[in-house]
C-alpha cells in the first residue's frame, strides 16, 4: 500500500506541474479561433484515436450544449467518431487510416476547423484527416501531447500538452475541452 500512496502523490504532484506548465497563449489562439468560427457559423469537425476519440466525443457534447447562448450564434459542431456505423464502413472498405479523412473530404467546407486531438501526434487516421482537412481549405487545431509529432506539422494553430504521460496528456486534454468550453460560454 505504500508503494500506491507513494504512485498517487507522485502522479497528483506531476500533473500540478503539468497544469501549471500548459501554454496558455497557444490555449487563447484555439479559443479565438472557435470563437471566430462561431461568429461566422463554420462548422467545427472534432476527431481522435483511441482515449483521445473519448475527449473528442466529450468535447463535442460539452461544447455544443454547454455553450448555448441567446445572443450568440449556436456552435456547429460534429465528431467524426460518433457515427460507428459510418466510421466502420470506410475503415472496412477505405482501412482504417480513412475514417476521418473521407468524412471530411463529403463535409467540410473551406474555412470550416478541425480539431485534431491525438496524444502521441502520430495516429495515422488523425494526420489523413488533418490532410484532408488542408485539402478542402479548412483550419486544422492540434491538440496533441508529447513534442506534437508528425500533427504539429499540419496543424494551423498546435496546443502541446509538454509530457511524454499519456495518462497526464490525456488528462490535460480533457481540462483543455473544459476550459474552452466555459470560455465559450462565458466570453
Amino acid at each position: 500500500m505504500n508503494n500506491t500512496k507513494t504512485l498517487v502523490t507522485q502522479y497528483i504532484a506531476d500533473l500540478h506541474n503539468l497544469i501549471d506548465a500548459l501554454p496558455q497563449d497557444d490555449l487563447l489562439a484555439v479559443i479565438d479561433a472557435l470563437m471566430t468560427a462561431r461568429q461566422e457559423e463554420r462548422t467545427i469537425f472534432v476527431c481522435g484515436n483511441g482515449g483521445s476519440a473519448a475527449t473528442a466525443s466529450h468535447m463535442v457534447a460539452d461544447v455544443a450544449k454547454n455553450t448555448r447562448r441567446p445572443d450568440k450564434p449556436r456552435l456547429r459542431l460534429v465528431g467524426l467518431g460518433d457515427n460507428i456505423p459510418t466510421l466502420t464502413a470506410y475503415a472496412n472498405d477505405e482501412g482504417y487510416d480513412r475514417v476521418f479523412a473521407e468524412p471530411i473530404l463529403s463535409l467540410m467546407r473551406p474555412d470550416d476547423l478541425l480539431i485534431a486531438i491525438s496524444g502521441s501526434g502520430n495516429s495515422p487516421n488523425v494526420l489523413r484527416g488533418a490532410e484532408a482537412a488542408k485539402e478542402k481549405g479548412g483550419k486544422v487545431i492540434g491538440i496533441i501531447g508529447f513534442e506534437g509529432g508528425k500533427l504539429k506539422a499540419l496543424s494551423d494553430l498546435s496546443l502541446v500538452v509538454p509530457s511524454t504521460n499519456m495518462e497526464m496528456i490525456e488528462d490535460l486534454h480533457m481540462i483543455v475541452n473544459h476550459i474552452i468550453t466555459m470560455c465559450m460560454r462565458e466570453a
